[in-house]
């Protein structure tokens, strides 16, 4: 029987290899993939609290802003006041959004290209598997 150590230094392993792979293709659009994370939040679920962000991908705040910053400069977000002067709506800029199709593509070309391995049944079963291991997360209150 393999080792919970075995099982969890692979997985850690293939998330740095999915993190690097991604990087080097989110590159062409000046953009990381902890980037494209909130990208894809804000695509999937449209504009969102600041404490949504960081909650529903388990990120620290701290880092979440300054990666918010680093996209609001760069005109792939834009942070506006909320309901009170503390809290920050995050959505998409116009360039975001015409941007957002082309770069959802060549992530799902890499994304094929990991699983292609798996048939229907176990990339269904994978993702089951996947949401059974610890963190739970948390659901975007939108």
């Amino acid at each position: 029987m393999l080792s919970t150590n075995t099982i969890f230094h692979t997985l850690h392993q293939q998330v740095r290899y999915i993190t690097k792979e991604m990087n080097e293709k989110l590159k062409d659009y000046n953009l990381y993939s902890s980037q494209w994370s909130i990208l894809y939040c804000l695509d999937q679920f449209g504009p969102m609290k600041q404490t949504e962000i960081w909650q529903y991908l388990n990120v620290e705040a701290p880092t979440t802003t300054r990666t918010l910053v680093r996209m609001e400069k760069n005109n792939w977000i834009v942070r506006v006041e909320g309901k009170d002067k503390r809290e920050r709506i995050v959505q998409l800029t116009d360039n975001a959004a015409l941007l957002l199709p082309e770069i959802k593509q060549s992530i799902q070309q890499i994304e094929q290209s990991l699983l292609k391995d798996l048939d229907s049944d176990e990339i269904q079963q994978f993702h089951i598997l996947l949401k059974k291991i610890g963190y739970k997360g948390v659901e975007a209150n939108v």
